[in-house]
Parts: C-alpha cells; sequence; structure tokens
C-alpha cells in the first residue's frame, strides 16, 4: 500500500440541484470535500432525475473561466464537470443534442485548464436499442461508439481534455415495459475494455462506480483486479444494498422484473416493477450512512491504493435516506457521514485527526478562446 494517504474527496452537485454555483461551493467546504464534480446537464434535456446545471454553458468563455477558477481557489476546491445523455442510441434528434452539448462541455473543460488542472468531462454513451435486437447487436452498438465517439476523443484530445465514461448501466432509463434493462454500453467491464481496444487514445477513461456492479452480483474489488488502473480517474462514492424481496426469488437475481398485464400479475400474484428503477431489488446508499451496504470498501480501497490510484473520489450521493428524502438537511448529513467513513482510508493521521494535505491551487489557464464546434466541424 502507498504509505502516503491524501486522496482528495470530492461531491457531484447533482444532489444540490436547487442551488447556485456560490451555495454549492460553501456547502461542498462545511461538508469538508476538496472538489466538486459539476453536473452541467442540457436544460432542454429529456432527462429529469438525478440532474443539476450549474454553469451556463452556452455563453461560458475565457473570462468566465477565469472568474471560475478564482472563486474555486478562494474555496480551496478543484473540479470537473460533466452530463449524462444517451450518445448513440434513443430519440435521433435528442441524441444530436446530447452530442452537441457534450462537445460545449470539452471546450469549457479546456478553458478550465483541461488535464493540466484535472478538468475531465463526465459522459454516458448510451445504447441504440435499434441495433441491439438485431443479432450481433452489442457489436454493432460497439460500432456505433466508434463511428460517434472516435471524432469527439480525438477532438477532446487535441484540447488536452480527457473523457470519462460512468459505468452504469441505466437499468431504469426506459420503461419497465421493456425487456432489456441494459442501457448504457459502458455498463460492464468487458464493454470498456472493448472500447479502449477500438479507440486506443488516453484522451478517454472512466469513473468507476461500485455500486452497480454490486446489484449485479459482481465484486468491484474484482473489477478493480482486473481494470487498467490508468484508465480509471474517478471513483464515485455509492453503494448498494442488495433487497430480500418476493420479487427476487420469483423472477430471479439473474434478470430484472418484467412488466406484464396488471391484471394477469394480480391474479398470479406476482411482482411487477413499481417504477421504472425497481426492477433489480436493490437500494442506492452512501457508506457509513443508515445501515449496512453489500461492499468491503476497506478492502476496495486497499486494493486501488495498492495499483497507484492517487486520484479523486466523489460523492454521488443518490441515497434513499438522504438526497431521495428531498430534506437538505440530510442531504447534507449524507456527505458528512460519507466523508467520516473514508478519511482513515484515504487521509494520513494529523493532530486534528485524519486530515487532506492540502495541494496546489488551480492555475490560471493558458488557453485562447475557441467557438462552439458541432459534430459536422469534427
Amino acid at each position: 500500500m502507498m504509505s502516503n494517504l491524501n486522496n482528495p474527496i470530492w461531491l457531484m452537485s447533482s444532489a444540490f440541484d436547487k442551488l447556485g454555483i456560490d451555495d454549492l461551493i460553501e456547502k461542498a467546504v462545511a461538508v469538508g470535500a476538496q472538489g466538486i464534480d459539476l453536473c452541467v446537464f442540457r436544460r432542454d434535456g429529456a432527462r429529469k432525475d438525478h440532474t443539476a446545471t450549474h454553469l451556463e454553458y452556452e455563453t461560458f468563455d475565457l473570462e468566465a473561466a477565469k472568474r471560475l477558477i478564482s472563486k474555486f481557489n478562494e474555496a480551496g476546491l478543484q473540479l470537473s464537470l460533466g452530463a449524462f445523455e444517451n450518445m448513440i442510441g434513443g430519440d435521433p434528434a435528442e441524441r444530436v443534442k446530447n452530442q452537441a452539448h457534450l462537445l460545449k462541455l470539452i471546450r469549457i473543460a479546456y478553458l478550465l485548464g483541461g488535464n493540466a488542472n484535472n478538468v475531465k468531462v463526465g459522459t454516458f454513451v448510451g445504447y441504440n436499442h435499434e441495433l441491439g435486437v438485431q443479432e450481433y447487436g452489442f457489436q454493432k452498438n460497439l460500432d456505433e461508439y466508434k463511428h460517434v465517439f472516435e471524432p469527439i476523443v480525438r477532438y477532446a484530445e487535441s484540447l488536452g481534455v480527457t473523457i470519462l465514461y460512468e459505468n452504469c448501466p441505466m437499468e431504469g432509463w426506459r420503461s419497465a415495459a421493456y425487456t432489456s434493462t441494459y442501457n448504457n454500453l459502458p455498463g460492464v467491464l468487458a464493454a470498456r475494455k472493448l472500447m479502449y481496444a477500438l479507440i486506443p487514445s488516453k484522451a478517454h477513461g472512466e469513473i468507476y462506480d461500485p455500486s452497480h456492479d454490486i446489484w449485479q452480483h459482481t465484486d468491484p474489488v474484482d473489477v478493480i483486479a482486473a481494470s487498467d488502473i490508468d484508465r480509471i480517474h474517478r471513483i464515485h462514492v455509492k453503494t448498494t444494498r442488495n433487497l430480500l424481496t418476493k420479487g427476487r426469488t420469483e423472477w430471479g437475481g439473474m434478470y430484472p422484473m418484467q412488466q406484464v398485464a396488471a391484471s394477469l400479475a394480480a391474479e398470479a400474484s406476482v411482482s411487477q416493477p413499481t417504477n421504472d428503477w425497481d426492477r433489480h431489488h436493490y437500494e442506492a446508499m452512501l457508506p457509513g450512512f443508515g445501515g449496512t451496504d453489500h461492499m468491503d470498501w476497506r478492502t476496495f480501497v486497499d486494493l486501488l491504493r495498492e495499483k497507484g490510484f492517487d486520484r479523486p473520489f466523489e460523492i454521488e450521493n443518490e441515497a434513499k435516506n438522504s438526497k431521495d428524502t428531498g430534506n437538505l438537511s440530510a442531504t447534507i448529513q449524507g456527505y458528512e457521514a460519507a466523508i467520516r467513513f473514508l478519511s482513515p482510508m484515504l487521509w494520513n493521521l494529523g493532530e486534528n485527526g485524519y486530515e487532506y494535505q492540502k495541494g496546489a491551487p488551480l492555475s490560471e489557464p493558458n488557453a485562447q478562446d475557441i467557438p462552439i464546434k458541432t459534430m459536422k466541424d469534427l
């Protein structure tokens, strides 16, 4: 294990969707975080769950970048940004808008200093079910991914920016009336390894979220052991408690619950999804807050450190007993508890207990303002 423990702990801003940037920064400092992953979703986007927009992406320029860096340096915080939408499937018109928005975020990351300031851009890939239902549907999705993302990654690389994919399968992204719950290509390790083989550039990597593997009955420790650590730039701090429901017995742990005629389900006394996300018998949690989850965090963190991971841990608060209560105080308590839970594993012991050793401030970007590009420009 690495002797010096000093991974920063960030928060993801989606849980503070009602707050402006100044209040968001104040809350991050108050809970003891060292950075913020700013959600910058399209305001006209179709997705409404766990979204926020904390930058003015249409008018963002070099002067705005300088002001934002100054604001974050005054608070002693680092930053990244992202928006998580379907880039290769779904409604064709929305897909085009999502791709264009990702290019805007790459430009913003460049203006903020890009890799030199550890400013990355988080995204989903999504999934094209019209291709997926065909023979070799997964390979066709990989091909579509390469077609869409190869020029995007090349553009990001030219600007010194890295794109990061999150591994959520987005199991409730479509109606429960659909059979499949696999709605985001990088939802399993095999897909991510195939994606890197298709586009070898180092200008893309991942935000690894262990909670998504737990409900898929896969040990995150095994995933880290089999992963290229250089591709992992962030760890999402979120976890899962698998539930022993009647539905799990009826439908099995391997497959999602399926929606059938309500009258038939009632007659047969068979469990049905109560909502589009209620299909895999789990509860989203934050570690150390409100109960025991189904993950060995100590072993997970120890392995990450043994493999040389010294990058941020980002708390993504979607916990049922925290963010989902709609209570701001409970949301903040969840962040505070997760930071306390992680600090003995990530920080050295000092005079005031486990303390983060503050690093260098963000540098003023050595960038020139550049115009917004579209996919046609690539």
